[in-house]
């Protein structure tokens, strides 16, 4: 470890050069002739019972991408590097790794760093405060964004989680306007997978750095008292994605089973594409996310990607 003073100096020095902004999203007149009309990433989760079960090693993920699927950008999972949070050599074996295979890398999802939306000050503040060294990982592998969850007590009701979650996005939000990284909320259950919910958060929030990544298959709410629009718990996932876009710095595309003509049997992927890309114009990173469990992780992973160039192809022919 190196000290304090030092690691800003290691971080702000190694990261010089790299283009950090605030998520691309729409084509110019010249890019609209040469530019897919979205980019396809992977999620390092796609990967997680590999990562978990050692039989990947997490420094290497960016290799993995390119070697073994010809995926060029990246998403990070904080929790396969948990021991190394406060590592610099190590993250900066992983930006070699990456920049060694011309991986780009996109964000990192962040978990169990506490409750953004937690009722109790001080372990709001403190989750504030956990997610920063992230912050710091973004900026020096040069990604756009780190995904965050509006975790909160849910029996607080509609209204007054809001308002929480909102308070802790937006401290978290101006930290990561100080290193040029978003903060970006992934509908991850709870009130947070109603996308009423966290569309009005976004409002509430009301700042740059803070936005959506809006998750194809996370739209389980659960039994909460008081919420309305719910089918058997579950929140439409066209009409979530719908309200999250507008506030949208990424996409994840969730995958679990695919029919026998590769299709998605969960999501039918043209009509949430014509979402994404049609009706909101986006034409960033759209992340692979598989996490069934019928097929082998490398069979989903190349299954999802196959069906997103399938789709992509078939809109840019009109």
């Amino acid at each position: 470890m190196f000290p304090a003073t030092d690691r800003r100096s290691f971080l702000k020095a190694a990261s010089a050069g790299a283009t950090v902004a605030l998520a691309p999203r729409f084509l110019t007149a010249a890019d609209d002739k040469k530019a897919p009309l979205f980019k396809i990433s992977l999620a390092q989760w796609s990967h997680n019972r590999a990562f978990f079960g050692k039989k990947l090693d997490p420094l290497k993920f960016a290799e993995i991408a390119k070697k073994e699927y010809g995926i060029e950008a990246v998403e990070y999972v904080n929790q396969f590097y948990k021991d190394k949070k406060k590592d610099d050599a190590y993250l900066k074996d992983l930006k070699k790794v990456a920049d060694d295979n011309g991986v780009a890398s996109v964000l990192i999802m962040c978990d169990g760093e506490g409750n953004l939306g937690d009722p109790d000050d001080k372990k709001r503040a403190a989750a504030v405060s956990n997610h920063v060294r992230w912050l710091e990982w973004a900026k020096f592998l040069g990604c756009h964004s780190i995904r965050v969850n509006a975790a909160s007590d849910w029996k607080k009701g509609f209204e007054e989680t809001q308002k929480l979650a909102a308070d802790g996005l937006r401290k978290l939000s101006e930290e990561g306007d100080k290193h040029g990284i978003n903060v970006i909320v992934e509908n991850h259950g709870g009130l947070s997978s109603h996308g009423g919910w966290l569309a009005g958060v976004m409002k509430k929030v009301d700042h740059k750095r803070c936005g959506t990544l809006p998750d194809f298959g996370n739209f389980r709410v659960g039994n909460i008292a008081g919420v309305e629009g719910l089918k058997n718990g579950e929140y439409d996932r066209y009409t979530g994605v719908d309200e999250l876009m507008p506030f949208a710095k990424g996409v994840s595309a969730k995958t679990h089973d695919f029919d026998e003509k590769g299709n998605e049997t969960h999501t039918d992927y043209r009509k949430m594409m014509d979402i994404v890309v049609k009706k909101h114009k986006y034409h960033g990173f759209v992340g692979i996310e598989y996490e069934g469990g019928k097929i082998g992780e490398a069979e989903g992973i190349k299954a999802t990607k196959k069906l997103l160039e399938t789709v992509r192809d078939e809109m840019a022919k009109g």
